[in-house]
């Protein structure tokens, strides 16, 4: 339990909740290394398989804490180098989901965007307001948002910094799903659930080989996509998903 995160797991699933509400869960540097410190704490747990952020009914993570960077100097930053701790969440093996309600803007997209699927509520809000402030983002959110649209569209986003609704946000490949409000944990844990359930092993593969398909060349994502398939077979899960495909029967995956 962290002074700016809840965590707790059920069935297989790890559950971390941002929790600053006085400030719609902007995120400070001490709240960034904890959700980090936590997505490594479930990475390495065995009876976690999948993992789900979520915010509150208002916000996902409405920014990052403006007060913190007011008075940074070029210098300050580089010395601090504040995104280091970001960059450990894409070192995260597990599949990692997103619950969106209300904002996620600025640092709080960025969050949303660096894990693997997002389901959103009707009504929730993404966008990148730091050209407002005579910034960009600095977690990643071009390269993100580049990645899920393409060049043009995000330009577009990233100058205007104006905010994208969450159907807007889907038809344009940026998250998963649309749900009513009430229902976007429900849907995401059922999710969640349903990921859990999968052969490990298999998961972890594929999220490698799909995230090195956005940046190696088609030969080279392929030459990994091979080792990673040639790899499985090392699994029990494998076997078990073989033999229960010949057997007729449902697999029931260990995890080895």
């Amino acid at each position: 339990m962290g002074k700016h995160i809840h965590a707790h797991s059920e069935d297989g699933v790890g559950v971390i909740q941002l929790n600053r509400p006085q400030v719609l869960n902007a995120l400070n540097r001490d709240m960034v290394h904890e959700i980090v410190t936590q997505l490594e704490s479930f990475d390495r747990n065995e009876s976690i398989k999948v993992i789900v952020l979520k915010g509150s009914e208002k916000a996902f993570a409405a920014g990052a804490d403006i007060e913190e960077m007011m008075d940074a100097t070029p210098l300050t930053l580089e010395l601090l180098n504040p995104f280091a701790e970001w960059d450990k969440i894409s070192l995260i093996k597990k599949p990692i989901l997103a619950a969106v309600n209300g904002f996620a803007l600025g640092g709080g997209f960025e969050l949303a965007l660096h894990c693997d699927l997002i389901i959103a509520a009707e009504d929730a809000k993404f966008g990148f307001p730091e050209v407002k402030l005579g910034v960009l983002p600095g977690a990643g959110g071009t390269q993100f948002l580049t990645k899920a649209m393409g060049v043009r569209k995000a330009l577009e986003w990233l100058w205007l910094g104006e905010s994208m609704t969450a159907r807007t946000a889907y038809e344009n490949g940026v998250i998963n799903r649309v749900v009513a409000k009430e229902l976007v944990v429900e849907e995401t844990m059922s999710l969640a659930h349903k990921l859990a359930k999968q052969p490990p092993i298999s998961l972890r593969l594929i999220k490698e080989a799909v995230h090195a398909a956005q940046d190696l060349p088609l030969q080279d994502g392929k030459n990994l996509e091979r080792k990673n398939f040639y790899l499985a077979f090392a699994s029990e899960d494998q076997k078990e998903g073989m033999r229960a495909f010949s057997e007729k029967r449902p697999a029931s995956f260990k995890g080895g």
